[in-house]
């Protein structure tokens, strides 16, 4: 028996209408795809995190060769 919590009260998922059972399959693959969707923000963050270090530190250094210069 499988159960399902929806505002704090528990279901038993087998005695839910087909309509119920479509709506609940489309709320976990809704769930299922931003989970998925958070993983990749937090992956190109964190990449992007990373562009913008190596390109502050290349300006750091263009402006370090402009002086010795």
């Amino acid at each position: 028996m499988a159960t399902v919590t929806i505002n704090g009260k528990e279901y038993d998922t087998e005695n839910l209408s087909e309509d119920a059972k479509k709506h609940l399959a489309s709320i976990q693959y809704v769930d299922r795809k931003i989970a998925e969707l958070r993983g990749d923000l937090a992956a190109l963050q964190t990449a992007r995190n990373a562009y913008g270090r190596a390109l502050t530190g290349m300006l750091e250094e263009g402006e370090k060769e402009e002086v010795l210069s």
